[in-house]
């Protein structure tokens, strides 16, 4: 019965031109959650969407909602992100299938032009993509046309609504004065649940976390690693075989300061931070896409909604500040049934509040050894390791080199007559 509701949205419910572009984009059939939401979402209902990261939240709204937007009627649908860099993706999504349909999405997003954002607002796009602080913005100078959206989805609810940006999405809320269609959607909804419950009192939760099985196969790890070589740590793992990751910083600074050092030692890395133009962050995500950077450098601001396609590994420089940063960094691996790792380094000190990080997200999690440019489950015997050859900085030999002292040479002593050795004297007294 499950199965033949999913074919039934992929041959009834999408348009012709949908349906070619569902199977060249490789899809098979809907997620669990994209099933579940789009009979109500199309039918104009408000509701709460929860399910696993990577299992394709994004899609689950857009197809059912875009269907119902009415081509060249202004401002129409309005998707708020919790970040620049989801906001930036889900503008690259909602644009490919929109243009099916003949309708026009708008980025309004922190960081870049906003006079180029007006411009472009005056020709009445239907879709609005736009963090909380822009949006608020366009809203004051009423450049948005409020009184027309008929739709509002909050993507990444449970940041939306944490202190700092809530206020904001408060003020926006405020702005409505008819009744809207509210979708939120988060990997963790449940925590702003108290918070969306204002909104909307009574609003449907419709959760698929246990039913969903997009998820691939991801292996979690923790590398026992001395604090200060962690620079020394990211170099080696640059050098493993097929690798390339996303490395997690709990801090700017510190983020900052590796990828100098990493720099220096002429590896390909870039960073993604909330200090750098909306341009910055852009390239460097598109060149991480690429291939052609093998670290993508981050903190948090990475952790949710960036889909890379079979990204291999994450790497988390020390044991994340909450279990939920830790489960949104690892869902950027393993997405839509694709393999991956997690890798965390600790120390002695730090692993017992990962193992029990682990503990609470009921996961696995076993020691992995970097040696020989290569991750082992299992520590290698000493006769084993070996530096990589493509590591510049040489190896200091721990052997003790004995200290080889050599004797002076003598002095040759002259021998002088007593005429000789008086002729000082006789002189001082002169």
């Amino acid at each position: 019965m499950k199965n033949r509701g999913k074919k039934v949205i992929i041959e009834t419910n999408l348009p012709e031109k949908w349906q070619q572009r569902w199977q060249e984009q490789g899809f098979q059939e809907p997620s669990v959650i994209q099933d579940k939401v789009f009979q109500p979402l199309a039918a104009g209902e408000s509701l709460v969407g929860i399910s696993p990261t990577g299992s394709g939240k994004t899609l689950a709204y857009l197809l059912p909602v875009l269907q119902q937007i009415t081509p060249k009627d202004g401002n129409q649908l309005l998707i708020l992100t919790s970040s620049q860099e989801l906001g930036i993706q889900v503008t690259e999504v909602a644009k490919i299938w929109a243009k099916d349909l003949d309708l026009t999405v708008q980025p309004l997003i922190g960081g870049a032009n906003v006079k180029r954002q007006i411009e472009k607002l005056k020709a009445k796009p239907e879709v609005l993509v736009g963090t909380p602080g822009r949006v608020v913005e366009l809203m004051k100078q009423k450049k948005i046309k409020v009184h027309q959206l008929k739709t509002v989805i909050f993507d990444e609810a449970d940041q939306l609504f944490l202190p700092g940006t809530s206020e904001l999405v408060e003020e926006i809320i405020k702005r409505f004065s008819t009744p809207l269609q509210y979708a939120f959607f988060s990997a963790t909804a449940e925590q702003a649940l108290p918070a969306i419950e204002k909104v909307v009192p009574g609003i449907p939760v419709i959760d698929a976390t246990k039913e969903d099985r997009s998820k691939g196969e991801v292996h979690h790890y923790y590398l026992m690693y001395p604090n200060r070589r962690l620079v020394d740590a990211l170099r080696r793992f640059a050098y493993v075989e097929d690798f390339q990751g996303l490395v997690f910083f709990n801090q700017l600074q510190d983020l900052g300061s590796a990828e100098e050092k990493l720099l220096f030692h002429q590896l390909r890395v870039a960073s993604l931070a909330s200090d750098q133009t909306k341009e910055l962050r852009k390239l460097a995500l598109d060149l991480f896409k690429q291939g052609k950077i093998v670290e993508l450098l981050t903190t948090d601001v990475a952790a949710r909604g960036i889909d890379i396609f079979e990204l291999p590994y994450v790497i988390n420089t020390e044991v994340p500040l909450t279990k939920e940063s830790y489960l949104h960094r690892s869902g950027r691996v393993g997405r839509m049934g694709a393999t991956g790792n997690v890798i965390t380094i600790v120390q002695e000190n730090t692993l017992p509040k990962l193992k029990k990080m682990a503990r609470t997200l009921d996961i696995t999690i076993e020691e992995i050894f970097l040696h020989g440019g290569a991750l082992h489950t299992e520590q290698p015997e000493k006769e084993e390791f070996v530096e990589h050859k493509l590591e510049k900085e040489p190896v200091k030999s721990t052997r003790k080199v004995p200290t080889v002292t050599q004797e002076k040479p003598k002095k040759k002593i002259k021998k002088r007559t007593k005429a000789q050795k008086n002729k000082g004297a006789r002189k001082r007294k002169e």
